[in-house]
């Protein structure tokens, strides 16, 4: 047998197989929810979503709950303006734009509980 009758063999497997994985991870993840977050901004903000959110008890202006749960699926992490290993809690600054709005969200991830610091529109 030829050496490109082989490699032709080859890729036939190798297309069979990738188009099976690709069949099988996508129904895996779409049946049990499960996300693949392999960068830092989406680590980070899945963590954020796993823990109950509670509102600080300094924040006095109201906010849209949609927005928040908006930008914790979708914001963007300012890891330069966050300090993830303050003690006890890290402090993450998350912004995103929610209905042509751009917020600003402060929030402080304990080991039980995601609290809330502030919560402001950004100036466009």
């Amino acid at each position: 047998m030829g050496f490109l009758k082989r490699f032709g063999w080859y890729l036939i497997g190798l297309s069979i197989g990738l188009i099976f994985l690709a069949v099988f991870l996508r129904k895996k993840s779409e049946e049990t929810g499960v996300e693949f977050c392999y960068l830092p901004n989406c680590r980070v903000l899945k963590d954020l979503r796993s823990k109950p959110l509670e509102k600080g008890a300094a924040l006095q202006v109201p906010t849209d709950s949609l927005a928040v749960a908006y930008l914790l699926k979708h914001g963007e992490v300012l890891f330069g303006q966050s300090t993830p290993r303050k003690e006890p809690c890290g402090v993450y600054v998350v912004e995103g734009q929610y209905q042509e709005q751009a917020l600003r969200l402060t929030l402080e991830n304990c080991d039980s509980v995601c609290r809330l610091l502030e919560y402001r529109p950004l100036p466009e």
